[in-house]
């Protein structure tokens, strides 16, 4: 079965694991350390079954109701957990790969301590556009302000990706705040997205001088 055929069919009961410091994005790879007992349950449970589930942010006001069931903002992403090491006292630590959008559509009764929702998975429709090129040209010019460890891994997926994934690659490598990556994420139309990401790029670009080369010159 294929990871896409896994998410839809878990679309009807995902898990979901809510987490105010953190936003999954499309194609993009989450490192997460569980140790809440209800989420080490919900691990469990997605290694014994079919590795998916789901994050997502809380509505604010949720802090003093973090331990039940505050409401839940409406844009999730559905992951696959990809990497997985079985730790002490049931603790795992994971990586998740964002694999689709999904709108929440209504939460699940159930008797497992975690949460789990129905939900809308929103996959990008195909797109090609001016935009596409100028966040390719932007991000190179990008690398050459930031050290290569940072742009090795990220220029070649550049490169491949299109449409609304070039978008959430770029946009996961450049931004860190919960909340523009959550605005990130809820951004639908794939131009305004590309742009969005564009003008987080630019605003690197301004604020970052030209690498100096290593080494003696020739």
């Amino acid at each position: 079965m294929t990871v896409h055929h896994r998410v839809v069919e878990a679309s009807e009961s995902l898990k979901v694991f809510p987490l105010p410091s953190a936003v999954l994005l499309p194609h993009s790879v989450l490192p997460l350390h569980i140790f809440e007992p209800r989420y080490r349950e919900m691990v469990r449970d997605a290694l014994e079954g079919d590795q998916v589930m789901a994050l997502a942010q809380l509505e604010p006001g949720w802090e003093p109701r973090y331990a039940e069931r505050p409401a839940m903002q409406p844009m999730l992403c559905a992951g696959l957990i990809v990497w997985h090491e079985a730790l002490e006292e049931g603790r795992y630590n994971i990586l998740l790969q964002g694999v689709c959008r999904a709108r929440l559509v209504a939460e699940l009764p159930t008797e497992r301590l975690y949460r789990q929702v129905r939900v809308e998975l929103l996959p990008d429709s195909p797109y090609s556009g001016p935009e596409e090129e100028q966040l390719r040209q932007a991000v190179f010019e990008l690398a050459g302000r930031v050290p290569p460890s940072f742009s090795e891994g990220l220029l070649p997926a550049v490169a491949r990706a299109r449409g609304g994934t070039l978008a959430d690659v770029v946009g996961a490598a450049v931004i860190p705040e919960p909340e523009r990556r959550q605005a990130l994420l809820a951004e639908l139309d794939v131009r305004r997205r590309l742009e969005a990401v564009m003008e987080e790029v630019g605003e690197l670009i301004a604020r970052l001088q030209p690498m100096r080369p290593v080494g003696p010159l020739n």
